[in-house]
């Protein structure tokens, strides 16, 4: 059992307050580990953690609401686009967020076989579905601006131990940013398909592990911006280029199909892949930049926690627990996130003040000045506001960029432990 595990089970019994040096110490001591399962997740939110060059390029890749403001300017001129939007706010969809407009694009695609569907027909909609996934391609296709960003410091860590088990990063993001890291540090990784020419996925080297130990594994659970797709005998087939093709429409983007498309190959085989990893004994899997709003993820993360209470998550979450809205209330800031934790004892959620540690939610206590001081420098006191004089502890993991740092720290611990 990990001994994250083993921490998160001996601190149950507590409920209002979680000791982050504590806490810290078991993860560091986890990740040290040459032997043991370990995996992280990485999602929407950790391109916005890569620091630019100069302030008017940040962020590296947009999130989603920012993406939904450039492809509607830039489709602005567009009339059949205007006219999507119109039927869009008829039906009372959000026309500033590219996922509704995504989505109903294409349940009105799967509907306008032989007749107009809200003044649009087949060709209309199938068109603009290519013009949207083109511009969001335009958006992803991006390059990491060094070799000193959060992306370069975790594969750092990966190649810093000869490792017995292979470390595992699965991501949901369409982007290269993963693939450019572990190639500038020359980090080996397999990612599902062999060949050079036009890359084939090759299911039987990923359900029976037929890959060297020494490769990492990169799962992209929805898609790449340099896979595309071939209609070969009636059966359509998914390779990945060394070219990014503008028009790849068939990329899961965004939108309601995504339970749908994900059933299909190599979707499926990943989604498996994932559920395989967490009902490994005494598997650790790291989730950064994931807001679990991903239901169809969300369930295959619960069901294989649940079928294996050796294993464990840890969901490292961005800023505060909780937000005030404009009448004064709290509110939840990950609201799926919380309702899954306090039910399941080994999904473990950290945010900048709180957690939910073993299905309690607590926040972190205040430490001393003379506990270890490689951990002390990832605990912030700051004063809850301006007029108080109460001290509350941040612990911001939960920032791909400060997380990275902390993996960076464990590299020179290690050798440290080696030397001695």
């Amino acid at each position: 059992m990990s001994p994250y595990l083993i921490a998160s089970s001996f601190l149950k019994w507590i409920i209002i307050m979680h000791d982050p040096i504590r806490h810290l110490k078991y993860l560091r001591q986890s990740l040290s580990q040459d032997n043991e399962s370990i995996g992280f997740f990485i999602s929407a939110g950790c391109p916005l953690s890569v620091v630019m060059p100069e302030e008017d390029t940040w962020p590296l890749i947009p999130d989603v609401a920012t993406l939904s403001i450039f492809i509607n300017e830039q489709l602005k001129d567009n009339e059949k686009y205007t006219v999507l939007l119109t039927e869009l706010e008829k039906a009372e969809k959000n026309v500033n967020n590219i996922e509704d407009i995504l989505s109903f694009l294409r349940s009105l695609l799967l509907v306008s076989k032989g007749a107009d569907v809200r003044g649009l027909c087949e060709k209309d909609l199938s068109d603009l579905e290519q013009a949207i996934c083109a511009e969001i391609v335009k958006k992803l296709n991006v390059y990491l601006p060094d070799q000193e960003t959060p992306y370069h410091r975790l594969c750092s860590w990966i190649r810093s131990i000869d490792r017995k088990v292979a470390v595992e990063l699965f991501t949901t993001n369409y982007d290269l940013l993963m693939e450019q890291a572990l190639e500038d540090l020359g980090v080996p990784y397999f990612d599902g398909f062999v060949g050079s020419r036009r890359s084939f996925f090759d299911l039987r080297a990923v359900e029976d592990n037929l890959i060297p130990t020494h490769w990492s594994r990169l799962w992209k659970i929805h898609g790449s911006i340099n896979w595309y797709q071939e209609k070969i005998e009636d059966e359509k087939k998914v390779y990945r280029s060394s070219e990014i093709k503008q028009d790849a429409s068939h990329l899961i983007y965004p939108s309601h199909l995504k339970y749908e498309e994900s059933r299909k190959m190599p979707y499926l085989a990943l989604i498996d892949q994932l559920n395989r990893f967490i009902r490994r004994k005494s598997s650790f899997l790291i989730l950064s930049g994931y807001s679990f709003n991903d239901g169809h993820l969300n369930d295959t993360i619960i069901n294989a926690l649940i079928a294996n209470p050796t294993a464990m998550v840890l969901g490292l979450m961005f800023d505060r627990y909780e937000k005030t809205s404009g009448t004064g209330d709290q509110i939840e800031r990950y609201e799926h996130a919380y309702r899954l934790a306090k039910k399941q004892h080994n999904l473990n959620i950290w945010t900048f003040d709180k957690a939910i540690i073993g299905t309690n939610l607590g926040t972190w206590h205040n430490v001393k000045d003379d506990v270890d001081l490689d951990l002390l420098k990832f605990v912030c006191r700051n004063k809850k506001t301006e007029e108080s004089t109460d001290i509350e502890t941040l612990i911001k993991l939960g920032d791909f960029s400060v997380f990275t740092d902390f993996l960076k720290k464990i590299i020179g611990t290690s050798k440290e432990d080696r030397n001695v």
